[in-house]
């Protein structure tokens, strides 16, 4: 008896494949163009600037491991700090905005206090990470 075996088919080349994989290609390039992550916008000052601030127009904030803003050693809301710093800058349009960052803190509170200071449109803003000896401050 013989058994009969199946034929292998065939498929004829099809470009339908290959067309589909060209048009993810483009999609997926065309979507890229669309996925910026711009961080932060800030105006830095020029290479070559000599610009000198006076020690009396530094505002200098604390951000601690809480999340709590702390001005010269005391507990202030954002709204107060928001308060004050409008105030300054409108006295002193050369402020400079200092923030000095607890590495255990929320870092929500920190992105919502440099958005305030964008908001108030501070020339001159820092922040740095604090340091154990920057604690008696």
């Amino acid at each position: 008896m013989k058994i009969k075996r199946r034929k292998k088919r065939i498929f004829p080349e099809s470009s339908a494949t290959s067309d589909i994989a060209f048009l993810l290609i483009i999609y997926f390039i065309v979507i890229a163009g669309f996925n910026i992550n711009k961080g932060f916008l800030m105006n830095l000052p020029a290479k070559d600037s000599t610009r000198l601030v006076k020690k009396d127009d530094v505002l200098r904030y604390q951000l601690d491991e809480s999340g709590n803003v702390l001005f010269n050693g005391e507990p202030r809301s954002m709204r107060d700090a928001e308060v004050d710093i409008r105030s300054a800058v409108n006295a002193s349009p050369n402020l400079a905005l200092m923030l000095i960052i607890s590495p255990k803190a929320p870092w929500q509170n920190v992105v919502s206090f440099v958005e305030m200071a964008e908001n108030l449109n501070v020339d001159s803003f820092s922040f740095r990470i604090e340091k154990p000896e920057d604690s008696e401050l």
